[in-house]
């Protein structure tokens, strides 16, 4: 068996709405490993770094993947950072799944083995007011343990999308987490995601509004670049953060772990620097009680490489997904990805063929030019920028 690395080559996908940017990387002797890039929006930032990395690795023995993420990490002056470690991620993700297919096993047979059978799934509900309610009810009579609050705060009716005022948010979602712990009961577990949308003093007023009890996690409520402003929030507020979807390796996740100011771990196996870094960050999180609850909006390679994480870790809570068969995946989607995980019910089984277990109609790669993608600009009133 000639392991050795033919092609590396990535393919930014337009799904209808947004790219999904894939990788694929492929051996002499013919075997495709598959990974996916987590940093939306910037394809060509991370095409450019994967250009750069794919001369390191042609020709080389494909089962090295630590020594490879080592070399990437470190081949260049600067270390680090998200372009870079999105980078990264999609490829060690893809030399996993030529690993284990080449050994006929499973990724997470690679990880450890799986710790569970079914890797269990969050709602998230995207509806606003009384609709959001009815959605939120909907998830919970179908048995969906936990269920995440995240969109339609903070504009009015008769103004365009693009316009976000933290205060009126606040006082609006905290109206509306308070009426669906009334709806929902006390069984289920309920957060919100503030999308980094807050600065500190709003994020406390928003936590101070909340009766005791209403949610059980608050996610990204602000930005992740100082640590301390979240040991202040800390101070302010007893809900449970779940934070991590925007760290790039496990020294950005280190304070965070460290001074207990995570308690769910967010992390993304695409942006963090794929299964390698992963585990070190779950086995980070596991000697702190912290249990992993990964960012997963991406595409079904992601969702497949985020299932066999979430297999292989003992301390594991609910899988990101925003589909459902309340709210299917666009047609593209499923033609590109013929046996693409779904739910079975409220969670997924874990696989147990070589690999991932995920194909690619490639003939469907390639064949329409690049379309440049941008997450929404939000501002003020005032005209002032503010975070998405």
């Amino acid at each position: 068996m000639n392991l050795t690395i033919r092609s590396i080559t990535p393919f930014p996908v337009w799904i209808g709405h947004r790219n999904q940017l894939i990788v694929k990387v492929m051996t002499e002797d013919g075997i495709v490993g598959w990974g996916e890039s987590g940093f939306s929006g910037r394809e060509r930032a991370v095409i450019g770094a994967i250009e750069h990395y794919a001369p390191l690795l042609l020709g080389r023995n494909a089962f090295h993947i630590g020594a490879f993420w080592q070399e990437l990490y470190r081949s260049q002056y600067f270390e680090g950072g998200r372009v870079l470690t999105a980078a990264i991620s999609a490829i060690d993700i893809a030399l996993h799944d030529i690993k284990a297919k080449a050994l006929g096993i499973p990724v997470h047979d690679l990880l450890g083995g799986r710790q569970r059978d079914r890797v269990p799934s969050l709602a998230s509900v995207q509806a606003a007011g009384e609709a959001m309610l009815d959605e939120a009810e909907q998830f919970m009579a179908a048995g969906f343990p936990a269920i995440r609050l995240q969109r339609g705060f903070g504009r009015r009716a008769d103004e365009p999308e693009a316009i976000f005022e933290p205060r009126e948010a606040i006082a609006e979602s905290a109206h509306w987490c308070t009426r669906a712990r009334e709806r929902l009961g006390s069984q289920v577990v309920l957060g919100i995601d503030y999308h980094h949308r807050l600065s500190l003093a709003e994020t406390g007023s928003f936590c101070q509004r909340m009766p005791r009890g209403t949610l059980d996690f608050l996610e990204e409520p602000m930005r992740d670049e100082t640590p301390e402003a979240y040991e202040a929030l800390r101070r302010l507020t007893d809900i449970p953060f779940a934070l991590g979807e925007e760290f790039a390796s496990k020294w950005q996740a280190l304070p965070y772990i460290e001074r207990g100011l995570t308690n769910y771990m967010r992390l993304d196996v695409c942006n963090i620097g794929g299964f390698t870094e992963a585990m070190k960050v779950a086995g980070w999180c596991e000697a702190h009680y912290i249990d992993l609850m990964p960012h997963n909006p991406l595409g079904p390679v992601c969702t497949a490489a985020s299932i066999h994480l979430g297999a292989a870790v003992p301390n594991f809570t609910w899988l990101e997904y925003n589909r459902s068969r309340f709210r299917p995946p666009p047609q593209i989607e499923l033609d590109l990805f013929p046996n693409a995980p779904a739910l079975d019910g409220t969670s997924f089984p874990v696989p147990t063929g070589p690999g991932l277990g995920i194909e690619v109609n490639e003939a469907l790669l390639g064949r329409e030019e690049f379309r440049a993608w941008n997450p929404p600009i939000l501002r003020r009133r005032d005209g002032s920028f503010t975070n998405w």
